[in-house]
């Protein structure tokens, strides 16, 4: 199994394994319905069962992996319902924290001036990749742009929050944009609520990122028949 080896380096190895396991769901490198082990993702990632177990108890409470009686823990399919629940969850709570953001954002503080810098860096890694058609890349580049963004308003409950639940939605997102290609639509939608923050704007950033969460839904129907193996529900 092809994952990157655990050094330990600041973060402790259990939260290393998590993500890096996530990560590997996320992006369908470990697929919906396939069984996973403890012992063999251990081998695979260089460290002990123990952070591994205790990865799987955080993916079990996400609902990523699901335990069962003889069988042992596979990677859960994707849901329907799981979706348009996070969907629903990610406008309510990430609309509102860049609406927040727009209000708070203050170009002559230092703060905001160094998020400024780190989400145009993103926004140029992006073009970068979208000319490279490097869809993996992209993806990473989407969910660091959102994140640097929610970073504005320190609300670490918050962010945790749709980091938990964005995990069944970014499944889709991630196919939709494998089979899609909407890297350039979406790079101008970054910029278009960026532009909207920066500028005071908490009404249309509220449009701009409702529009932008809810694509997702238009081109539904086709990946779901296209991978009907992936799903269930």
């Amino acid at each position: 199994m092809d994952l990157p080896i655990i050094t330990g380096k600041r973060e402790t190895l259990s939260d290393h394994a998590y993500r890096v396991i996530r990560e590997a769901i996320v992006t369908l490198r470990l697929q919906p319905g396939q069984q996973v082990f403890e012992a063999e993702l251990g081998q695979s990632l260089g460290v002990s069962r123990t952070p591994i177990r205790e990865a799987f108890r955080r993916l079990v409470a996400e609902e990523l992996i699901e335990v069962k009686p003889q069988r042992g823990a596979q990677i859960t399919y994707i849901s329907r319902k799981k979706i348009a629940e996070a969907r629903f969850v990610r406008v309510c709570l990430e609309v509102s924290a860049f609406k927040e953001a727009a209000k708070q954002w203050d170009r002559n503080a230092p703060r905001f001036q160094k998020l400024a810098e780190q989400v145009r860096r993103i926004l140029a890694d992006q073009r970068r990749v979208i000319a490279e058609e490097n869809v993996d890349m992209f993806f990473q580049l989407d969910e660091q742009f959102h994140y640097t963004i929610l970073e504005t308003i320190g609300n670490a409950t918050l962010t945790s929050i749709i980091n938990q639940m964005r995990g069944h939605l970014n499944r889709m997102r991630y196919l939709e944009l494998r089979v899609e290609k909407h890297m350039k639509k979406l790079a101008a939608e970054h910029e278009a609520i960026f532009d909207a923050v920066v500028s005071n704007d908490p009404e249309r950033a509220e449009q701009l990122l409702s529009e932008h969460i809810r694509w997702i839904e238009s081109g539904m129907d086709d990946i779901v028949k296209q991978y009907a193996h992936y799903f269930k529900e």
